[in-house]
């Protein structure tokens, strides 16, 4: 099981009170798999969701322990946060789906389906931003 001391190789350039708060929440995560209950209340779906809970964040902070750029920090720590409330406040470990129709985004100007692809990936919610890069 990785630790808090995997995620402390972070950029010279992140200020301490952010590298703070980066390794508050992969403590967070931690305590909070200890503790996560399946929403359906059998040992086999806590197990599985426990799981993917530690995978998820073990990949999503090796993949961004290299960022120095302080805004897609942010953006991290933003994301990060969203998804563990969701998590505890819908009981589901797993990104929360959108569902929109294709052309369902109100279009600039009249334009088509590739302006409806931008409008959709501008419309994508924060807790979103990395599920797609990762799975």
């Amino acid at each position: 099981m990785a630790g808090p001391e995997q995620a402390q190789h972070f950029s010279p350039r992140m200020t301490t009170a952010t590298r703070q708060e980066v390794l508050g929440l992969y403590r967070r995560i931690f305590r909070l798999v200890r503790k996560w209950q399946a929403a359906s209340g059998q040992m086999e779906d806590t197990i599985k969701e426990k799981q993917y809970i530690l995978n998820e964040a073990r990949t999503l902070f090796q993949k961004n322990k290299n960022l120095t750029d302080t805004d897609l920090i942010k953006q991290c720590i933003d994301e990060c946060t969203a998804r563990i409330e969701i998590g505890l406040h819908y009981q589901i470990p797993y990104p929360r789906p959108i569902h929109l129709p294709p052309m369902g985004l109100t279009p600039l100007r009249g334009r088509g389906l590739r302006s409806q692809e931008k409008l959709r990936k501008l419309s994508k919610p924060v807790y979103l931003k990395s599920h797609d890069e990762i799975s």
